[in-house]
């Protein structure tokens, strides 16, 4: 697997994932957007895309935005890899602050940010529509 940054070439494959992953997935454009603000995006590569990880970035904090493997290529330490890569990315780069909102019920994905390193501070109440629902929010500190 590579992790790589991400190019506009990209998106398309990006967001088929981003609509398998998300209730209210981000459009082509939304990722076009994203990508010229201060903002990083990577991805993990085999033969195609398989996962992405998006953060936006006002040093000296980060905000991951999005997080997402596709469902073929799940359990195999691709959003592992991702979050890692992030995590190093934010360090070269004088990033010492990472939050991110989490569906409460995503327990995979806490106990996952949990090995990265990263602890809740508190939770936001029907942050999440489609359906209703608290996002925990959680940080990563250097």
């Amino acid at each position: 697997m590579i992790i790589r940054d991400m190019v506009r070439e990209d998106i398309p494959e990006v967001t088929a994932i981003e609509k398998q992953c998300f209730s209210q997935p981000w459009s082509e454009q939304g990722f076009m957007d994203g990508m010229n603000a201060p903002a990083v995006f990577l991805v993990a590569e085999e033969e195609a895309v398989t996962g992405y990880i998006g953060m936006y970035v006002s040093a000296p904090e980060g905000e991951i935005t999005n997080v997402a493997v596709a469902k073929s290529a799940r359990r195999r330490g691709c959003g592992k890899a991702l979050i890692c890569a992030m995590q190093e990315w934010a360090s070269e780069h004088g990033i010492t602050r990472i939050v991110l909102e989490v569906r409460s019920s995503n327990v995979a994905a806490i106990r996952l940010y949990e090995k990265m390193g990263f602890v809740k501070l508190g939770v936001r109440r029907n942050f999440y529509q489609f359906p209703e629902e608290d996002a925990d929010i959680m940080e990563f500190t250097q």
